[in-house]
């Protein structure tokens, strides 16, 4: 059973993988997530041991970003003393933000609130900006790791193509 109009097995993954990598850099759908989906519908239809094995390939550089994303960036913020309840308070205000501000309110809400957690925590506002710039930094070094892994995946997806060809 065909999913995809005649003629279209490449070109509308190819259209999901980019809007996954799109939705990396602008946060508003699960970017990575989407490039996965888009290798798994190429697979489905493409069929094929050859296909299923890109795939899984795909799955597991999707699992592995994934964890090294969570992973490392919260390492170096433990280091620095950020807590992780100071970032889920500052997830809470930046999802505030999200409906007070459009398109960037999230990302406001997000610096208020660790600013906000870790000045009333420290009660010095010179501590409370150096922590929330390495937050910042770290959420900088998330993205980027979700990025190189959604370029992998394209990578690995096009190997793919080439090689069912």
């Amino acid at each position: 059973m065909n999913l995809l109009p005649e003629g279209t097995d490449v070109w509308v993954p190819a259209i999901l993988i980019i809007v996954g990598i799109v939705g990396i850099v602008v946060p508003v759908i699960p970017g990575l997530f989407v490039a996965v989906l888009g290798v798994l519908l190429w697979a489905y239809e493409t069929g094929g041991s050859t296909a299923w094995t890109f795939f899984f390939l795909c799955l597991a550089i999707y699992v592995a970003g994934v964890a090294i994303q969570f992973l490392v960036p919260g390492r170096r913020l433990r280091q620095q003393g950020v807590k992780t309840s100071t970032l889920l308070l500052a997830v809470v205000l930046g999802v505030i933000g999200m409906f007070i501000i459009p398109v960037v309110g999230f990302f406001v809400g997000f610096v208020l609130g660790i600013y906000l957690v870790e000045h009333g925590r420290s009660r010095d506002r010179v501590q409370a900006w150096t922590r929330t710039k390495h937050a910042l930094r770290a959420i900088a070094m998330s993205m980027g790791i979700e990025l190189c892994a959604g370029l992998l995946i394209a990578t690995t997806w096009v190997i793919g193509v080439l090689a069912t060809r």
